[in-house]
């Protein structure tokens, strides 16, 4: 029977997981701001490539979520393992991740090189989906190493050694703007590509990203013990089914709450320019809002896998519940900002009184879907740290699609609306997941202290 917890109180668990979520916020922020980057800088060009970049980059990001969401089972299981003190295993399960990234990148390597049966069905533009396909060729390029670096990430991120990530995405951007100014505009003698040159930078900086993982990796004494690169390992069926039975569920659940915002674009695409060009900024926003609770969801998975791994189920409970009380505070105080200053924020991005109007009335439902997606995202965190992902898959499925998108296209075309039903449709999915995976949470962790008879 384990021992009565020992672990930290409430002001020690909030400081510590505010330090290992800064890193990750900001790591979140810098890979936000690369796809931002492009776009502004492939406006600057003309339409043609900043559509052919909002088209490959949509269909890339596709295959990128689902990769993500499998290999975050890497960071649920070090922190397990790490809590549990058996270092050199978790250095074997990261040496069988990387197999199974390598196998990651094919897909997304075949996803990109197929992507003009996708872009033919959608009826994309013929000059677009060309540019789009060479803008996909050129990023493909970049796919062993996106797979490779999220997998060393996650496996940092599962020690508690968080600051890497925060590197790498500023690495990211900070290489992303002159590769771009030089690949895409022609500049210091290198032709003119226009977005092609967006998916060369891209791909460049992934290689750049991963080089400065393995080597932090291999030179900070932090990770010595876990032996990663001190020895060869053949590939292992039996782990990677493993890493498989816990990553495929998080990769679906990711790519279902991704996959909502995208078909709600094209939906709301159907409107219009100005209904497009309002939930476009809106969105905008809320994307870039959202990388604080994203990261903070990192922060709130090691330390519950953690606590879990160290035997000790009161600190797993209480780690989760203040990770999510943290997301809660964020996401009020971020709620009041868009309640106070609408038409502010939209005025960052246009000075079309139309779009003004119509996105500022949009973020007043955004508003209301910061506490649920805070709260999703929070408790999803915490159950990947109890490495608990099935149930919450089919959450996603019920949440995001049977419900929140159901909802949203009937008030969009049936009742007519506009994108605002659209908009609603995103909160009641939100709303509805929130409550299921925050309920799981509170239900599973209280269920594990009473099954191990630790008193709380």
């Amino acid at each position: 029977m384990p021992a009565p917890s020992d672990s930290p109180g409430l002001r020690h668990e909030v400081r510590r997981t505010l330090v290992l979520a800064a890193p990750l916020v900001i790591g979140q922020l810098t890979n936000f701001g690369m796809n931002f980057v492009d776009t502004v800088m492939a406006g600057r060009i003309g339409k043609v490539d900043l559509g052919a970049i909002a088209v490959g980059s949509s269909i890339w990001a596709a295959g990128f979520l689902f990769t993500l969401g499998v290999l975050l089972a890497v960071s649920a299981t070090v922190s397990q393992l790490d809590g549990a003190g058996r270092p050199r295993q978790a250095g074997e399960f990261t040496r069988q991740a990387l197999w199974l990234a390598l196998a990651l990148a094919a897909g997304l390597i075949v996803l990109a090189l197929s992507a003009g049966r996708v872009m033919d069905a959608l009826e994309v533009e013929p000059a677009v989906a060309d540019l789009a396909m060479g803008y996909l060729r050129a990023i493909a390029w970049g796919a062993p190493a996106l797979v490779l670096m999220l997998t060393l990430r996650f496996f940092s991120e599962g020690m508690g050694h968080t600051r890497p990530t925060m590197y790498v995405g500023v690495l990211g951007i900070a290489c992303n703007i002159p590769l771009n100014w030089m690949l895409m505009f022609g500049n210091l003698g290198f032709p003119a590509l226009g977005a092609v040159g967006a998916g060369w930078a891209t791909a460049i900086v992934l290689w750049l990203q991963l080089f400065l993982m393995m080597f932090w990796i291999a030179w900070r004494p932090q990770y010595r013990p876990f032996d990663v690169f001190g020895r060869f390992s053949a590939p292992n069926p039996r782990e990677i089914v493993a890493l498989l039975k816990v990553g495929l569920p998080i990769g679906f659940m990711v790519l279902m709450e991704g996959g909502l915002f995208a078909a709600s674009a094209l939906l709301v695409g159907i409107l219009g320019a100005l209904p497009v060009a309002a939930h476009q900024v809106a969105m905008n926003y809320t994307g870039l809002v959202f990388m604080v609770p994203l990261g903070l969801s990192g922060a709130i998975t090691v330390r519950v896998g953690n606590a879990v791994g160290r035997g000790d189920p009161v600190g797993a409970r209480r780690a989760g519940l203040v990770g999510i009380g943290i997301a809660l505070v964020f996401a009020v105080c971020s709620a009041t900002v868009i309640v106070a200053f609408p038409e502010a924020i939209v005025r960052l991005y246009t000075t079309d009184p139309e779009v003004i109007a119509l996105a500022a009335s949009l973020l007043m439902y955004a508003a209301i879907f910061q506490i649920s997606d805070g709260l999703q995202v929070a408790a999803a965190g915490a159950l990947r740290g109890m490495k608990d992902t099935r149930i919450p898959m089919f959450y996603s499925v019920l949440a995001y699609w049977m419900i929140g998108m159901s909802v949203g296209w009937w008030l969009t075309f049936r009742a007519q609306w506009g994108p605002a039903g659209m908009w609603v449709g995103i909160l009641t999915g939100l709303s509805v997941a929130a409550v299921l995976l925050t309920a799981r949470y509170w239900r599973l962790s209280r269920r594990t202290i009473e099954f191990s008879g630790v008193q709380g």
